[in-house]
């Protein structure tokens, strides 16, 4: 699962994808595809990671694990499952 909620808010396991034209997130099955915009070097995707995402959940998001993978696991802090649900969906 992609997706998991503890008590400090909501885990997310996702796949990047960089170079991409435009930044966007897709659920491909159980797996979140992450499309980000910036070249993979010295971070810049990962910055671009938090910082869409963070506007997108209106949550302040952290990097756990994978700052040199393409998989990498999130925190959304203070959100609960079905509220990262609804905005992962909202465009």
């Amino acid at each position: 699962m992609s997706i998991k909620e503890t008590r400090d808010g909501v885990f997310l396991s996702i796949f990047v994808k960089p170079n991409s034209p435009k930044f966007k997130i897709e659920q491909d099955g159980e797996e979140i595809v992450v499309y980000a915009t910036e070249v993979p070097e010295k971070g810049k995707v990962n910055k671009e990671i938090i910082k869409e995402l963070s506007k997108r959940f209106r949550a302040k998001v952290e990097l756990v694990s994978g700052a040199t993978s393409k998989q990498k696991r999130l925190l959304v802090a203070g959100l609960r499952i079905d509220e990262v649900e609804q905005r992962l969906n909202a465009e």
